[in-house]
């Protein structure tokens, strides 16, 4: 063998790291070398208390012997097929097993294979269900600002984080966006769904007043904004979005690739805020994120438009290679059969109380100007330095790592989702690690 050839331990240089500070990483490398339960490893063998649950999307934890094993034997059995004219069973067991727990009526799951592939997906439906109603007209998208759809160009265009589209030009167009939903004061500090800002859907009427109905197709907002920080939606603002998307023949999108699967302490978030989308993403949950997989729930109406009223043929023209992938559905299919026997929505009801109270026991940390939460979720923010946007948290985060529990960070704010597995020390030990990290930083 060539020595060229030769795997070479310890080379961090051919792996270019998604949004990641590539030059101070490799500088100043964090790793992780393997995971169980409710925590990571470094490859020298110290415990990482995982706050996050991997990326929002280990919500059974880590290592679930049950997951593992339905790979393993599909694995053996079909490695993969094409679902191109072609079908395989478990795929087919999969969707009825999402179907099962999507709001009544929504009884239509397509494939992807993340997050982002869902968000396009849902858009590329939105427009296809319109133009077979005859409505071809109907094909602005509307996000909201400081929304998170993904990193494809129809989730990126929609979405409303200025960092993640700055690099991409102009995107999409024919695409417009509601105001966030964050920052009022009188929402400071609120313990679950604030009470003032249901009045910042009305926007969307005023959009409506701009562009015309009969050219706005759908509407795309997260339950529970993750990404962005923990933007919780006022009470009653979702229930005003239904409103008037049904007032102008608007589909809604709910993006639940975060609010899915527990999160939220109800199957998805639609349940636990009371509205129904027209649409569905999710993916992280779906599977543990053991094997990449995201789906789209539709309702009934919007499939009968598209496929049923379709001439005979291929009625949506919009796929992936790996829609359905063996591995993922067997990955899926024992996920969800966890999330049912173990109630892992109910252990997320029954912590929240005191995830809550812990949460929102760090309002006395030095820089902190907010907290919020929602199901076993919460945001803290930090007060930004002077001329250093994001650094004050940037340094919470490594500095809790070395301490031993893993945070996520968005900008100057702490975003917080523990496996659904969490226990009562599990909490204390988080936010205790925090507060430490906060006071250190200020």
């Amino acid at each position: 063998m060539n020595e060229s050839s030769l795997p070479r331990p310890n080379n961090l240089d051919a792996f270019w790291m998604p949004f990641s500070d590539n030059r101070y990483f490799k500088a100043n490398p964090r790793m992780i070398g393997r995971a169980e339960g409710m925590s990571y490893y470094t490859p020298e063998g110290r415990e990482i208390l995982d706050g996050t649950a991997g990326l929002w999307c280990c919500n059974a934890g880590h290592g679930r012997r049950e997951i593992k094993e339905a790979i393993q034997k599909q694995a053996a059995i079909l490695d993969y097929a094409p679902t191109f004219q072609l079908g395989h069973p478990i795929a087919f067991e999969a969707a009825a097993r999402i179907a099962e727990m999507t709001p009544e009526g929504m009884d239509k799951v397509f494939f992807t294979n993340s997050g982002s592939e869902s968000a396009d997906t849902a858009l590329k439906i939105a427009l296809a269900y319109h133009k077979a109603r005859g409505e071809s007209s109907r094909v602005r998208l509307i996000g909201r600002e400081r929304g998170y759809h993904g990193v494809g160009f129809g989730g990126m265009s929609v979405g409303g984080i200025g960092g993640n589209r700055k690099q991409f030009g102009a995107l999409l167009p024919y695409v417009d966006h509601l105001p966030h939903t964050h920052g009022l004061k009188e929402n400071l500090f609120a313990k679950g769904q604030p009470e003032q800002g249901a009045h910042l859907a009305d926007a969307l009427e005023n959009l409506v007043a701009l562009h015309g109905a009969e050219t706005i197709a759908a509407v795309m907002v997260e339950p529970v904004a993750g990404s962005t920080g923990v933007l919780v939606p006022p009470k009653g603002y979702l229930q005003r979005l239904r409103e008037i998307c049904d007032k102008y023949g608007i589909l809604l999108i709910f993006d639940e690739v975060i609010t899915g699967f527990g999160r939220l302490g109800t199957n998805f978030g639609a349940e636990r805020l009371g509205v129904v989308p027209d649409i569905m993403t999710m993916a992280k949950g779906l599977t543990n994120a053991a094997v990449p997989m995201g789906a789209v729930a539709v309702k009934n109406g919007v499939f009968d438009a598209i496929v049923n009223g379709a001439p005979a043929g291929i009625e949506l023209f919009h796929g992936y290679t790996y829609s359905g992938h063996p591995l993922a559905a067997a990955a899926a299919i024992a996920t969800l059969e966890l999330h049912r026997a173990e109630d892992l929505p109910g252990r997320a009801r029954a912590l929240e109380p005191y995830w809550q109270e812990a949460a929102h026991s760090l309002r006395a940390a030095p820089h902190v100007v907010d907290i919020r939460d929602c199901g076993l979720i919460a945001g803290i923010e930090l007060v930004s330095r002077p001329g250093a946007a994001g650094a004050r948290a940037m340094e919470v985060f490594r500095r809790c790592f070395d301490d031993g529990v893993l945070i996520r960070v968005t900008g100057d704010i702490i975003a917080l989702s523990p496996p659904l597995i969490c226990e009562k020390p599990h909490v204390d030990r988080i936010m205790g690690t925090i507060d430490k990290a906060i006071r250190a930083a200020a």
